[in-house]
């Protein structure tokens, strides 16, 4: 890419698209092309085609996607394949249409099969069944790359295809419902902490910048407990000896399921790398190499597939561990209380991000400094 190439970001006001609409701009990328969904609705096919006619973008960054949390995913299953395959088809097709030069498809690590051996490398990738939980927003995905993968194979376009690990920072979904694992559990800690100090102008002020389920800072004190409790943050009577009651957030599942988590910012930068230094001809030779290496068939008859790249760390830490290493960092004096009733979703979902190694990235922010980082942008 030249630093006055137009580069269209797809959902760059979001978690991933704002990480990487800032990265492109600190690299000094000058024509950076951002539509809010008011402005352009990416399930609507004839405004996409539309779209990419008047402004002609010559590289395409697609981060636009219907994202949530264990809930979401399982309560919102038409919601997420619709919508995540209509997005995808919409923009990689017209890209297609409009000779875009090169595009970024980002996916999840969702995409994995549920018992995949651990870490996951990615070829593991349509070996066995996956979560159910988040089976629709998996095979949208695996739809996506797919599509990435296959316009390649049968158009030479060089459309990329990468699979971040479970990403958190600036403008993460902090929603105590359906966000994310990490800022959801932040926000809940967060407030229980208030909720603890009695500090009501903190809580208010809190709601008032994200109401949830119509319930602001505006409220009165005991719609918002009663908000509290149904979000899963209690207050319960005083121990022995004490005067105050205690404050206790619930937390889904046994806390023992690992996961893997990535700073956004460093997604980003992951991201931009590939855009400037890997094309498609470079991965399907990686593909073709590990077919050889395998002992698969004779040279014309090697499959490509599994071009697409991990994105993460290569650590894990379990939700237990998180939700205290939170707690600690918050200063929040309660107790968390883990619920078995509730679903645990996979019990390991490590990546094993050797290729991206390969082709030159490493991360450097690991997960007590980028929670320090979340907590210090959420009170910013």
């Amino acid at each position: 890419m030249e630093k006055n190439s137009k580069i269209y970001v797809a959902g760059h006001k979001g978690l991933v698209g704002s990480a990487i609409w800032n990265t492109l701009l600190s690299k000094g990328y000058t024509r950076l092309v951002g539509r809010t969904i008011d402005e352009l609705n990416l399930l609507d096919q004839q405004a996409v085609g539309r779209f990419f006619t008047d402004e002609k973008p010559e590289y395409v960054i697609l981060a636009a996607a219907k994202v949530g949390g264990i809930v979401a995913n399982n309560t919102l299953r038409g919601e997420f394949i619709y919508e995540n395959m209509q997005i995808q088809n919409n923009v990689i097709h017209h890209a297609w249409l409009h000779g875009v030069k090169k595009l970024l498809f980002l996916g999840s690590t969702c995409i994995y099969p549920r018992d995949a051996p651990q870490p996951m490398k990615e070829e593991v990738l349509l070996t066995s069944p996956l979560e159910y939980t988040n089976e629709p927003y998996a095979i949208a995905k695996i739809a996506g790359l797919k599509l990435c993968e296959s316009y390649n194979l049968q158009y030479g376009t060089d459309f990329i295809a990468v699979m971040p690990t479970n990403l958190y920072g600036p403008n993460d979904n902090f929603d105590l419902g359906k966000g994310h694992v990490l800022p959801a559990l932040l926000r809940r800690i967060t407030l229980a902490k208030w909720l603890e100090e009695e500090n009501w102008p903190a809580i208010r002020h809190d709601l008032n910048s994200r109401p949830v389920e119509g319930v602001s800072g505006e409220s009165a004190e005991n719609d918002i407990l009663r908000m509290f409790d149904k979000s899963g943050i209690k207050r319960e009577g005083p121990a022995s000896g004490q005067m105050k009651e205690n404050v206790v957030v619930e937390i889904w599942g046994t806390g023992t399921p690992k996961r893997e988590f990535l700073w956004s910012e460093e997604m980003a930068d992951a991201c931009v790398f590939i855009m400037e230094r890997v094309g498609f001809r470079d991965l399907a030779a990686l593909s073709q190499k590990e077919d050889a290496h395998r002992g698969d068939e004779s040279p014309d008859l090697r499959e490509t597939r599994n071009t697409h790249i991990n994105i993460g760390t290569g650590k894990e830490i379990s939700i237990r561990e998180l939700a205290f290493l939170i707690r600690e960092i918050i200063g929040f004096k309660g107790n968390l209380a883990f619920d078995p009733s509730k679903p645990d979703g996979t019990l390991r979902k490590l990546t094993d991000p050797s290729k991206l190694h390969a082709l030159g990235w490493h991360h450097q922010i690991d997960i007590e400094e980028g929670i320090r980082r979340l907590n210090s942008w959420y009170h910013s």
